[in-house]
């Protein structure tokens, strides 16, 4: 039975219609798998898949003071994005602590919008308009609608229903467009390492387009993919998830994400801690570790080494595209080097695991 205390999405009939298995996911009534996870995760690496994902939340800002404001708020320099430019980003708290990860969009000379975690919208929300107060906000999360398209038949697909040429569209590029007549800002990027596209749309079409990429993309294999497979997808490219790998308590140098914090740009908000951490070095660091064996590291589970704690899993899986399991883990610095062997507390027995290099998989987008 759904609970009508969680918001849905405007797919979420074409979800059940296709027999999903729905689950609460910050706040939202979300698929979680269709035919399997597996499967879905095979599917985006071989062929193509859809994500929905309008649940994530975007704000914009426009008018003067819009570029000040964004860089403000945000560790990395939107200053250095061209219109038509996208970047990852983070919203520190003053302590250095993480707000949540975003991306933001230069969709104009003073025109941004930041695209924020669904788990997270209401308390981004109020950060960025105390932090950085402007007649110029406006959250648009109610009126846009967000579809994925991932894989590497992802271009394929697009660009058979694009009213543009999709191909001549870099990484972390987008443009205005339609895709089977639904008005779309079309972004090159995703969270699963393969090539593709985000496709933000106005809410009332999002459906519209589903059955027009479904039906498009038959002869390339398409299927709708849900969080689990969205989950295996970015941990096997080592892409951090809020409220698991990182949150308020976390400071980007030490969760790995130093190249998205450009302290050379000016002041924004954390940035003293943040630099106060890089001359003293991480106490703890964010690494990838792999399992000897079949076990699962899961969240939450001890890392130990000659019987001493040194940290502790942020994130586990078996990685289907690595056939390993697989595992995000913050460990003590002394003991993050790769090749350090460690153990992994499961059910009272330390098994076996070792720090690896990552991604665990190489990334295939076209740059």
């Amino acid at each position: 039975m759904s609970d009508s205390s969680l918001r849905r999405t405007p797919l979420y009939d074409a979800h059940r219609e296709a027999g999903a298995r729905m689950v609460p996911f910050g706040g939202w009534e979300m698929p979680v798998q269709y035919t399997g996870i597996l499967e879905e995760h095979r599917t985006v690496r071989s062929r193509v898949g859809l994500f929905d994902v309008s649940h994530m939340g975007e704000f914009e800002i426009d008018g003067a003071g819009a570029l000040d404001a964004v860089q403000r708020l945000t560790t990395n320099d939107a200053a250095s994005l061209g219109i038509g430019q996208l970047q990852y980003s983070l919203l520190c708290y003053p302590d250095g602590g993480i707000v949540d990860d975003a991306t933001v969009y230069r969709l104009g000379a003073g025109h941004f919008m930041i695209t924020v975690n669904a788990s997270n919208i209401d308390k981004d929300w109020a950060w960025v308009t105390e932090q950085a107060p402007s007649p110029g906000w406006r959250d648009v999360s109610p009126a846009t609608g967000l579809i994925a398209v991932q894989g590497p038949r992802a271009e394929a697909l697009v660009g058979r229903l694009a009213d543009r040429d999709v191909a001549t569209l870099g990484y972390f590029r987008f443009a205005r467009g339609a895709v089977a007549g639904v008005p779309a800002l079309i972004s090159r990027s995703g969270y699963t390492g393969e090539d593709g596209f985000e496709l933000y749309v106005p809410w009332g079409d999002t459906p519209r387009l589903w059955k027009a990429l479904l039906a498009g993309g038959a002869p390339d294999g398409v299927a709708p993919i849900g969080l689990g497979a969205r989950d295996t997808l970015r941990l096997e490219m080592r892409y951090t998830l809020y409220g698991n790998d990182i949150d308020q308590t976390t400071n980007p140098l030490e969760a790995g994400l130093g190249w998205a914090v450009k302290a050379g740009k000016g002041p924004f908000v954390g940035r003293d801690a943040i630099e106060r951490v890089r001359a003293d070095g991480p106490r703890r660091r964010l690494v990838g570790i792999e399992m000897a064996d079949r076990a699962i590291a899961r969240h939450g589970y001890p890392v130990v080494k000659d019987g001493r704690a040194l940290g502790v899993v942020t994130s586990g899986s078996y990685g289907p595209s690595v056939d390993r399991s697989i595992a995000l883990a913050y460990v003590d610095a002394a003991h993050a080097a790769v090749g350090t062997e460690l153990g992994v507390e499961i059910r009272g027995q330390a098994r076996a695991a070792r720090v690896v290099r990552t991604p665990f998989y190489p990334p295939k987008v076209k740059k």
